[in-house]
């Protein structure tokens, strides 16, 4: 099986509102970097754009009116969840699970402006 550098065998693809500004949210909570720069429609909307974010790529474009906005739950691995958390509150995400200790690691839950929950985990040595 043949597949593209960078993507994996399953790949979120996201259809959002405001795909460019999600692209923003990323990098700037995540670290994420672009790997596809936005081809642009005519009217300045994203038609497609891929991001990576620790390895892992995202499709996402804007929503059309033949493809409504399609939003997910997204598990993401994180160095430090206290401050991945406090990067997407200043990003404009709205608080769905406070920050807590669980067997798995340092977690919380955000929502993010465009729609899409995000489950923000750091694992720490004594949880591996």
């Amino acid at each position: 099986m043949n597949i593209p550098k960078n993507h994996q065998t399953v790949m979120p693809y996201l259809i959002l509102d405001g795909a460019l500004q999600f692209i923003d949210f990323t990098k700037n909570v995540f670290n994420a970097t672009v790997l596809h720069a936005p081809t642009l429609r005519d009217d300045g909307t994203a038609q497609h754009a891929e991001i990576n974010i620790h390895g892992c790529t995202i499709m996402v474009a804007d929503a059309t009116e033949d493809w409504k906005p399609q939003t997910a739950n997204l598990f993401v691995y994180v160095p430090n969840a206290d401050e991945s958390f406090k990067k997407a509150m200043e990003e404009g995400a709205t608080e769905l699970m406070g920050l807590s200790d669980q067997e798995y690691g340092r977690t919380c839950g955000v929502t993010d402006p465009f729609g899409n929950v995000w489950w923000i985990t750091s694992v720490n040595e004594f949880t591996i």
